[in-house]
């Protein structure tokens, strides 16, 4: 049967909805995180096609139901893994309270079909950019779902279309204006400017699932396209009310340097077309040993690389399959700040060869070797990666939510309660208040800000780590 298709809305979940508060202004990813620039783009491609079509994301605001429950399509994406349970909870709402037709998209359901087929009517599988607008003319059309990449349950038995090929062009420019609030919230600095310019990566870490959702074949867009993007994106933050504190953009490619002619050609667009802000960037460790690149990054106006570090022991590297060494990554840090860029890190707690103590030698690396800013989760496990795989038997639970950084299995060497208190110890130690007055004191202006905020935002990881302790106190060996 024929679907008269006038109005969709596109939805990102929160992990916590949005809450105004004060908080906002300090402390990213309790009630205030940067909106999907995936499902932001999908609602751009739509929009062409479609012109009732509007994004509303619970990173930004709370979101306006008399709005969404007339809609014709109610499309929830962006759904990883520790927003999967609200995700679900609002495919469930809309389901029971709306005649929508409910489509799922995002890293956890896609690599989890069967699991979402339960909530959603349709779930997109891979990337969505091709197959959205393909499924929705097929339910205009009334036809079959003839075409790759979508799930679905029909008179109660699982329908799956098959693997989609990725797209091979990505180009396209999200527009930031088709999400609800986002204009207003431009000021936070809670939130920044952000540009995703490939997709894939080579490797093949165990417990990384963007390699599954978007493989390991590197796909990269214009020269052109991505310096337009920065460009509008700068535009967008700082036309606010209000003036930001911090001019920067976020290029948030998992692996922005794995075609190396690529990212030496946006760096020196950049250079060449006079861009002007504080660039930060994630990179593996070998970046640290390409002198040119690093040189071209200094001269672009990156300040920092976020450097994917995970382990402090060699045998874990070896355990899941990453190819560095703790001396390769010494190197290569030192290396970075002699180019006069700094280093974030992003640590994982958890693996096999941790023992107590582990969050002091954590700590102890990063102060020591300097390193500006960390990110610290213990061992997550995205359902569809090896490493959930080799381990389901050792799982506390499936509460999704909890798939945030907090302890979810038993680890080899101690109890879930104490890994937990040395990812508190780590945290806390690394955002102390004495690290804190002397970052205030003698450290450069964007790294002043950036160390208060990611104070507050760590006393606050740690409240809620702090709440599972009872819980945790609960499993032993």
């Amino acid at each position: 049967m024929n679907m008269n298709i006038r109005k969709i809305r596109f939805i990102e979940p929160g992990a916590r909805p949005y809450k105004r508060t004060m908080l906002n202004y300090f402390v990213y990813d309790r009630y205030i995180r940067t909106p999907a620039v995936g499902l932001n783009l999908l609602t751009t491609i739509v929009k062409r096609e479609f012109d009732d079509t509007y994004m509303y994301s619970e990173a930004i605001s709370k979101i306006p139901r008399a709005d969404v429950v007339d809609a014709d399509i109610i499309v929830i994406g962006s759904v990883f893994t520790f927003n999967a349970n609200r995700a679900y909870q609002l495919a469930r709402f809309f389901k029971k309270h709306t005649h929508a037709i409910v489509i799922m998209g995002g890293l956890h359901v896609s690599m989890n079909y069967r699991e979402a087929v339960r909530y959603g009517d349709y779930v997109l599988l891979g990337e969505g950019e091709e197959s959205i607008l393909e499924l929705l003319h097929t339910l205009e059309k009334g036809e079959p779902i003839d075409f790759p990449g979508v799930a679905y349950l029909k008179d109660g038995r699982l329908i799956v279309t098959g693997k989609r090929k990725p797209p091979e062009n990505i180009d396209g420019i999200a527009d930031r204006n088709l999400v609800y609030q986002y204009h207003n919230r431009v000021h936070y600095n809670t939130i920044w400017p952000q540009v995703h310019a490939s997709r894939g990566c080579p490797h093949n870490c165990d417990y990384c699932a963007l390699v599954r959702h978007f493989g390991r074949k590197v796909r990269t867009r214009s020269v052109e396209d991505v310096i337009e993007d920065i460009r509008q994106s700068l535009a967008f933050f700082h036309s606010g009310r209000f003036p930001r504190l911090l001019r920067g953009l976020w290029l948030t490619d998992d692996n922005f340097f794995a075609d190396r002619q690529w990212a030496m050609s946006v760096l020196q667009a950049i250079i060449d077309q006079g861009i002007r802000t504080n660039f930060t960037v994630q990179a593996r460790y070998e970046v640290g040993f390409d002198d040119e690149m690093l040189d071209l990054l200094k001269r672009a106006g990156f300040f920092e690389v976020a450097m994917g570090i995970e382990f402090i022991d060699d045998m874990d590297f070896q355990t899941y399959h990453k190819k560095s060494t703790v001396e390769e990554i010494k190197r290569s840090i030192r290396n970075i700040q002699r180019h006069g860029l700094s280093v974030r890190g992003l640590f994982i707690l958890g693996g096999d060869n941790n023992r107590r103590g582990i969050g002091k030698q954590l700590a102890d690396f990063v102060i020591e070797n300097n390193i500006k800013g960390v990110l610290i989760q213990s061992m997550y496990f995205v359902p569809g990666t090896p490493v959930y795989e080799a381990n389901k038997d050792r799982l506390l639970h499936k509460d999704w939510s909890k798939y945030n950084g907090c302890v979810v299995h038993y680890p080899q060497n101690m109890t879930p309660y104490e890994l937990q208190m040395e990812h508190i110890y780590a945290s806390k130690k690394i955002y102390s208040g004495k690290r804190l007055i002397h970052a205030l004191i003698f450290e450069d202006w964007i790294h002043k800000i950036l160390f208060l905020g990611e104070f507050f935002w760590h006393r606050s990881i740690c409240l809620d780590l702090e709440k599972e302790l009872p819980a945790l106190k609960n499993y032993t060996l």
